[in-house]
């Protein structure tokens, strides 16, 4: 009986949280409008907020947009989810937040994770997260949600973005989150990408914040040997498209003769466009439906040794730099679309720079289960950090 009580508990939480997504996402669009004209900000400064009556029972949550800044160094709005416990925080000092990088969903507006019935959804392990007391701040990436320049795979864009996140969350009430919080980052697959270079750009981009540790999943690292393992399948091709049409958009006008038709089939140029306007999640078989026919057809050169192109990718490669916080990375054996070898070099890199790494490889775990699976690690590995004593480097 007490179980059965347990789980209709469950169903009306669960049941109301639904209802109130829906309610929230009929009304979200006038959210992500950008204002005009646009206030004038500081890098993570707020410019509004949504609260989300769907959060989990026992949090607090609100969609923002706050003020970031591109690679460029030009500012944009951008928007993210932050959600934190309702219970105070007993661990000595503020709340600590994590911030969350998520996984390619898309490029577009639409494709952000913040909008739609459940923002939270793809924040991989939030409720150990929340359990644990931290507040979690999760960016959307600019041009996702709130519309602006394209930053998939825009190491510096992402970044600043991650980090502007924490900002804004230390700007909203009921996060608990101060300037003097301990910040943890953490991403999965193109999140790791944004989070490593959140690690490497954070004492020059935010200093006054606490970084203390970073964990990557699976990170999109040496973006040529990631483009070469990859382009050979319908899952390659559409994410490729995504890159392609970023970094024709955001470096165009800078770059010299910067154009698709270097590295891509006049058909692949021609379907890139309109690839990167589908989501990953929810128009997936409209996008592979465009990416099927150019398996095999889409490159017309080698990106990462035709220029521009391989200085791009190159830029927008992370481990140019040391970083300076314990990291922690894990590496499912049996992935198909970040290679375990090139997850490797990347941490050989780290080591030869000095980082301290723990790397974990898993193996019989894929490219989408390994986020889920190394959740315990990168708690206890947050709270061995955060208490000084990380675990010993890997290396």
């Amino acid at each position: 009986m007490a179980a059965i009580g347990l789980l209709a508990g469950c169903a009306q939480s669960t049941d109301r949280r639904l209802e109130q997504g829906v309610v929230e996402e009929i009304a979200e669009q006038p959210f992500y409008a950008r204002p005009d004209p646009i206030p004038a900000g500081d890098p993570g400064e707020v410019v509004r907020t949504q609260d989300l009556e769907s959060a989990p029972a026992g949090t607090v949550a609100q969609r923002v947009m706050y003020h970031s800044t591109d690679v460029h160094g030009s500012p944009l709005l951008t928007s993210a989810v932050v959600i934190a416990p309702t219970a105070p925080w007993t661990g000595g000092g503020p709340r600590p937040v994590v911030a969350w990088g998520h996984p390619t969903t898309g490029m577009a507006p639409r494709c952000a994770p913040s909008t739609g019935v459940d923002p939270f959804d793809l924040i991989e392990g939030m409720t150990d997260l929340l359990n644990a007391g931290y507040a979690v701040a999760a960016a959307d990436y600019p041009g996702m949600g709130v519309a602006g320049p394209d930053s998939y795979l825009v190491g510096v864009t992402e970044g600043n973005a991650v980090l502007d996140a924490v900002r804004a969350a230390g700007h909203l009430d009921g996060s608990g989150v101060t300037a003097a919080s301990d910040v943890l980052l953490w991403g999965h697959s193109q999140g790791g990408h944004a989070v490593l270079f959140a690690a490497q750009q954070a004492a020059g981009y935010a200093p006054e914040l606490r970084l203390v540790a970073a964990a990557a999943a699976a990170p999109a690292t040496e973006l040529g040997t990631l483009l070469d393992d990859d382009i050979g399948d319908v899952s390659g091709v559409s994410l490729g498209s995504y890159a392609f049409q970023t970094y024709q958009s955001v470096y165009g006008a800078t770059t010299p003769g910067l154009a698709l038709t270097q590295v891509l089939t006049d058909d692949g140029a021609a379907a890139t466009a309109q690839m990167a306007q589908l989501c990953l999640i929810g128009q997936n078989e409209q996008l592979h439906a465009l990416a099927g026919p150019l398996v095999g057809r889409y490159l017309r050169a080698d990106p990462a040794t035709t220029q521009p192109w391989a200085d791009i990718l190159r830029e927008n490669t992370p481990g140019g730099v040391p970083i300076t916080v314990p990291l922690f990375v894990a590496q499912g054996l049996a992935d198909v679309l970040v290679h375990p070898a090139a997850t490797t070099q990347f941490v050989q890199q780290q080591c030869g720079r000095g980082t301290r790494v723990v790397f974990k490889q898993v193996p019989g775990i894929g490219h989408a289960e390994i986020a889920m699976d190394v959740v315990p690690d990168v708690l206890a590995f947050f709270a061995a950090a955060r208490a000084g004593t990380p675990p010993p480097s890997t290396c």
